[in-house]
């Protein structure tokens, strides 16, 4: 029996793949973080090594007092947030992330790459990983965006006294996966045996965070390139954990809701079905999922993926799903890298985000919603970005440079659409 055994993790239940073949390996960082280590090596996954659980660095409890400027001791900074009046949306303001490590592109700040695996007598010692190697290992973030702080009130408050802004602590959590120890490589080029293991990491997530309280949207999500803002030039994500629901998914479930009130349908369901049937903008299929291209995308190369089966959330994919998932992802970001042609036939390392759009964890509207995955990039030629400008910045009121046509046309080039057997 392997470490992720259901008495080890209280709402994570592993599928009979990762009971064979997954090891997770919880400890504590030495400021008191939470850190999982998730092997897929035979070794490790049998016992017949174990990993490194020791954090040798000397920090100071996470939520410690610490001394300012001029000595004197004041208490931990916690991220707070405030709620637009305008919009209703809340906005976290979390000035410790202003100190966190750059190691990529103008500005950066460190030398040390803190993702990386320990290098025993490198002069930087101040990375994540206690071990010397790692398959995937998911950890808190040092500089979140969002935590809760034992003994830290989250009731609201007036800022200035006045209600119409209402500030309370930004209570949520903030988590950092690391897809492979080589820092120089790419997601694209990750192995689907591995990237299997990062989507049981998506799956082990959202199952034990959907229990912490205070809550309300669980969202992995991936950032890759130096053009989107990446500070850390390492194949990782990162998983964020909103107190609220963030304005996109409450929009969506919004219509979602409405539709379903209207019809008695589900919308995501018959958006994946209208797009097999219009059979234009499909650009991959397998046994258990779809990816096409939406009949309104906004970016310039964009690609929803969604699964056949009606699944609320990432824990709640089968075996089969994950393995599906995890080839349908490998072959979506080669594909994506070979989409603009450089005039070498290489292709480029694309920058992209990819979201997951799940059902969030109490909201009732959870039952008409549906998990998706939103992939895209700023990139909309070679040697050209989309800047997000007046109307789409001020606005929200996007125009696209292309047609989702010509991105699907140009999907259809790169490869078969059915991926079963050939990828």
């Amino acid at each position: 029996m392997t470490q992720n055994a259901t008495e080890h993790f209280q709402y994570y239940r592993p599928g009979e793949y990762a009971r064979e073949h997954i090891r997770i390996t919880p400890t504590t960082l030495a400021d008191g973080r939470e850190f999982f280590y998730l092997d897929d090596d035979p070794r490790y996954v049998s016992g017949e090594l174990t990993r490194e659980l020791h954090d040798p660095r000397p920090l100071d409890y996470r939520f410690a007092p610490h001394a300012d400027a001029d000595g004197r001791e004041v208490p931990y900074a916690a991220p707070r947030m405030r709620r637009d009046p305008l919009t209703g949306d809340w906005i976290p303001m979390a000035t410790a992330r202003m100190n966190r490590p750059i190691t990529t592109g103008v500005g950066a700040t460190a030398t040390g790459n803190p993702l990386a695996a320990r290098k025993p007598g490198d002069p930087y010692q101040d990375g994540e990983v206690p071990d010397t190697d790692y398959d995937v290992v998911v950890f808190e973030n040092r500089f979140p965006s969002m935590v809760q702080v034992p003994g830290v009130s989250d009731a609201q408050s007036d800022v200035d006294g006045n209600p119409l802004w209402r500030e309370q602590l930004a209570d949520g959590r903030c988590e950092v996966i690391c897809f492979d120890p080589n820092e120089n490589g790419l997601p694209a080029d990750l192995p689907v045996s591995r990237l299997r293991t990062v989507v049981e990491a998506w799956a082990f997530r959202t199952a034990q965070l959907s229990h912490v309280p205070g809550i309300e949207q669980i969202f992995p999500f991936e950032n890759h390139g130096r053009e989107i803002g990446v500070s850390l030039a390492h194949p990782h994500g990162q998983v964020y954990c909103y107190p609220f629901i963030a304005p996109r998914l409450e929009t969506e479930l919004r219509h979602t809701e409405a539709y379903h009130e209207r019809t008695g349908g589900n919308l995501l369901k018959d958006i994946m079905d209208a797009e097999l049937g219009a059979d234009r903008r499909i650009v991959m299929r397998n046994h258990s999922w779809v990816a096409y291209v939406p009949a309104a995308a906004r970016w310039p190369l964009e690609v929803h993926v969604a699964p056949v089966r009606d699944v609320l959330t990432l824990d709640e994919l089968d075996d089969q799903e994950r393995w599906d998932l995890a080839q349908m992802y490998s072959t979506l970001l080669r594909r994506g890298n070979a989409f603009f042609d450089t005039g070498d036939g290489k292709g480029m390392d694309l920058p992209y985000i990819a979201a997951w759009h799940q059902a969030p964890v109490h909201d009732a509207r959870r039952a008409n919603y549906r998990l998706n995955l939103q992939f895209f990039s700023f990139r909309r030629a070679a040697n050209k970005i989309k800047y997000l400008a007046g109307s789409e910045s001020a606005m929200a009121a996007w125009i696209s440079d292309t047609t989702p046509e010509l991105i699907a046309q140009r999907f259809h080039e790169l490869g078969d659409i059915d991926i079963d057997n050939n990828e």
